[in-house]
């Protein structure tokens, strides 16, 4: 983009940013660098910054999302088993005030080519092809998860649908609910349910003697998880892997299922949720030259992509997509949004107004994690160590897994940031 420098802002090229991805952080870098570019003070700061004395100029922000809303993703637990909430954990895009000057299409990323700065889109439900160029790109996509740890529609009729009946199939298995896999949604699957409909039978198992087995946590973390899912009432069988399933259906249409485990002990069941999986970064439209050899994006501590790329400069990415330290959570997402948004606000003010940059670098993120088990929570790191109870529960997520705290962080039922401190991030969901 031209400098335009000296020129008024009403008569300024308007920066092109193309956002792939609007979750956590695809709306936290969306949402900064508006504020930024409008010359106010950010949503996600408590006093004006100095980029805000060179006021607004004009930039046009394209968000690009395969669903026509914001998912609160660490919800998707009590959305599993609560109507009241799963209604409250997906709201339109259309429909949120914060992105009312942020345009929006429903859609796929099919390429990018950082050489030319150009964007191939799918977009839904017309599968036309979009070609959009841009000045910045910031890819914020995530990992390709299953059900049940998402739900797979992409418009908020389907997914209402979707987890009714899944619901529905929990409230009327009358052999129990078993979910396999011990992590940290596998915790919150069954405990979740568990607290929901007290009176169902919930088993989970896992394969390793601890939960969470994969995470560089504590055995104390993981202990405490363990004893906190069993004072909650769920059945638990540790150290045994589900070698083979069997369904049947009885003669009224109720399929039951016969799960054969290492020791060769059975169990049965009405309903079961598979918790365990291997997440794919979705990465594929990247370079090869961005990704390591498992499909994570190469960042620097700017979050600007691997310099191996062309124009690296103009492209960032954040999220759990991107190759860096620490557990992946909402609360790194969010906070990677806003440092690329600084970043990219400082490249715009170089053009403008031949501005030295001052960059944001990221730190390492230590282990981090809060799990929330039925009605208590279970969180550590390094300067606390382990806790647990009503009050961890209340700290990092609140009575929702987290959603109104996610909600008001992004200030996303405001179109003009409300000028007062927000509540921080949740670091550790």
């Amino acid at each position: 983009m031209p400098s335009n420098e000296g020129a008024p802002s009403a008569l300024l090229t308007p920066f092109k940013v193309l956002v792939l991805g609007g979750s956590y952080g695809g709306l936290a870098g969306a949402l900064h660098l508006l504020d930024l570019c409008k010359g106010r003070p950010s949503r996600f700061a408590s006093e004006p910054t100095e980029s805000s004395k060179f006021g607004s100029f004009p930039v046009d922000i394209t968000i690009v999302d395969e669903r026509d809303g914001y998912y609160h993703l660490i919800g998707s637990p009590l959305a599993l088993a609560s109507r009241e909430f799963a209604s409250k954990a997906w709201t339109k895009f259309s429909d949120l005030p914060a992105l009312k000057d942020i345009r929006f299409i429903q859609g796929s990323v099919n390429t990018v080519d950082c050489k030319k700065k150009q964007a191939v889109i799918t977009e839904t439900p017309t599968q036309s092809l979009l070609e959009l160029d841009y000045d910045f790109l910031v890819a914020a996509t995530g990992l390709r998860r299953v059900w049940p740890v998402v739900p797979q529609t992409h418009t908020r009729e389907t997914y209402l649908s979707e987890t009714g009946d899944h619901i529905e199939a929990v409230r009327r298995a009358k052999e129990g609910v078993v979910v396999i896999g011990g992590g940290a949604v596998g915790i919150e699957m069954a405990a979740e349910l568990k607290m929901v409909l007290p009176s169902q039978k919930v088993t989970l198992i896992h394969s390793r003697d601890k939960l969470c087995s994969s995470e560089p946590l504590p055995d104390e973390f993981k202990d405490r998880c363990l004893l906190t899912l069993r004072e909650g009432g769920v059945e638990t069988i540790m150290g045994q892997r589900v070698t083979e399933t069997k369904t049947s259906q009885s003669p009224d249409g109720e399929t039951t299922w016969e799960l054969t485990l290492a020791d060769g002990s059975r169990i049965r069941a009405s309903h079961v949720i598979y918790a365990v999986s291997r997440s794919v970064p979705s990465t594929t439209y990247l370079p090869a030259s961005a990704l390591d050899e498992e499909g994570y994006v190469k960042v620097t501590p700017r979050l600007n992509i691997s310099s191996d790329s062309p124009n690296s400069l103009y492209h960032f990415a954040l999220g759990d997509m991107t190759r860096w330290s620490g557990i992946k959570r909402c609360g790194g997402a969010m906070h990677m949004g806003q440092y690329a948004a600084h970043n990219i606000h400082q490249l715009m003010l170089k053009q403008l107004h031949d501005i030295e940059p001052e960059f944001m670098e990221l730190n390492e993120f230590p282990p981090v994690m809060g799990i929330a088990v039925g009605k208590q929570g279970v969180a550590y790191w390094k300067e606390a160590g382990t806790t647990h109870g009503v009050s961890v529960l209340e700290t990092f997520f609140g009575n929702d897994l987290g959603n109104t705290i996610c909600w008001n962080h992004l200030q996303l039922g405001h179109e003009v940031p409300i000028p007062k401190p927000t509540p921080a991030a949740p670091d550790a969901a």
